[in-house]
């Protein structure tokens, strides 16, 4: 029972960000056919996190209503600045470069979001460069390979896969397949598209790494998570303000522009949100990061059932290479976790009987009779020291 009791509680960070991939991949679809009946992107940020909060707002105020942090002045900067980069910038521009490119070189050009979430918790000194371990060797192939295996997955086409479930199906009528689009950009276009979609996988990257941050200072989560929808939906308002000039492109109704707004700002904002807050504070930035890449093999797989759309080798071939960088970069994550928790368990004072019957607690090192072993737990190694009492 008790290890049942363990293996599910290691297991929660899996299953909650895979769990998270499905709900993202859920968003795809319903937005794909939302934006393709002419929503404005713009507004449906705005939508998104308002619902967003709307939802998760009522928890916040009652649940963490006795553990809820004083709000300082530096803790609401760093709220602003999480709203700005999470639901103002990497959204509005990641559309913006979709729309200026294409969505097979967005969609490649997102999935660089691992390979600089990592670089970035290197530079922060939130990871550790430990080339002559293995877990480490482990977790820069992975994060390559995941790059590689999710490019690899949208640039390169290749021959159709007839599957069974997709014979005799017709594409679903103001739903195109992915790439189906087509756009010739101009040489301007496709620099300033690039540059957009490069500072929205940026945003995203350091809305990973400053959660991280905040988290420590702001531990209510709950709340964080409503803060961040709620500025979020003001900055995204402004912003629509300046880019949509028309009044009527805020009308909306009982149609798929609700339904996409909705299960947007409700699923994949406010509960996201929550859920990778949870995610980053346990695992750190790049577990969560790591994941993203799957969201393009759910993608796929759903498209298949549901919208009937074609599957070519390529994203066979794809997302086998993902799979395999993702199976590196957790078991290098494990590996670090089993290596701090036997430090920590090495650091853990232990007692022990003296012949008279007095009790003596001692540092795990010393307690095996290791002078060497004492000397190194005063010094900090472990983070412990002995005493006695």
């Amino acid at each position: 029972m008790a290890f049942c009791g363990g293996f599910m509680e290691k297991a929660k960070p899996y299953i909650a960000m895979i769990s998270l991939q499905f709900g993202y991949a859920g968003m795809n679809v319903l937005t794909k056919v939302s934006l393709n009946g002419g929503m404005s992107h713009y507004v449906l940020v705005v939508y998104r996190h308002a619902f967003a909060t709307l939802a998760i707002a009522p928890f916040a105020l009652f649940i963490e209503r006795k553990v809820r942090p004083k709000m300082t002045w530096s803790i609401f900067f760093q709220i602003f600045v999480l709203a700005l980069l999470g639901p103002v910038i990497d959204q509005n521009f990641y559309y913006v470069g979709l729309k200026y490119t294409g969505p097979t070189f967005a969609c490649a050009m997102s999935n660089i979001l691992p390979a600089m979430t990592f670089v970035m918790a290197v530079i922060f000194r939130m990871e550790k460069i430990e080339l002559k371990k293995v877990r480490c060797q482990a977790k820069i192939f992975g994060t390559v390979v995941t790059v590689a295996g999710a490019m690899l997955m949208t640039l390169y086409k290749g021959p159709l896969m007839h599957l069974p479930w997709t014979n005799g199906h017709a594409q679903p009528s103001g739903v195109e397949a992915p790439g189906a689009a087509g756009v010739d950009p101009t040489a301007r276009e496709w620099f300033l598209g690039s540059l957009f979609i490069i500072i929205a996988t940026l945003a995203w990257a350091s809305l990973f790494i400053l959660q991280t941050h905040t988290i420590k200072k702001y531990t209510a989560q709950l709340s964080l998570t409503t803060l961040i929808c709620f500025i979020g939906t003001l900055q995204a308002i402004a912003v629509t303000f300046v880019m949509e000039r028309r009044v009527s492109v805020w009308t909306i109704g009982f149609d798929m522009n609700l339904l996409a707004a909705a299960y947007a700002g409700i699923v994949t904002s406010s509960i996201a949100y929550y859920v990778q807050g949870l995610v980053i504070q346990k695992t750190g930035p790049v577990f969560a990061s790591a994941f993203s890449p799957l969201m393009m093999i759910i993608v796929a797989v759903m498209g298949s059932f549901i919208l009937s759309e074609k599957i070519y080798l390529g994203a066979v071939l794809g997302a086998v290479v993902i799979v395999v960088g993702l199976y590196a970069v957790l078991w290098g994550k494990h590996k670090e976790t089993q290596e701090q928790e036997a430090d920590a368990k090495a650091a853990l004072p232990v007692a022990s009987k003296r012949p008279d019957g007095a009790s003596v607690v001692q540092g795990a090192a010393a307690a095996a009779g290791d002078d060497d072993g004492m000397r190194s737990a005063s010094n900090g190694r472990g983070g412990g020291s002995a005493s006695a009492v």
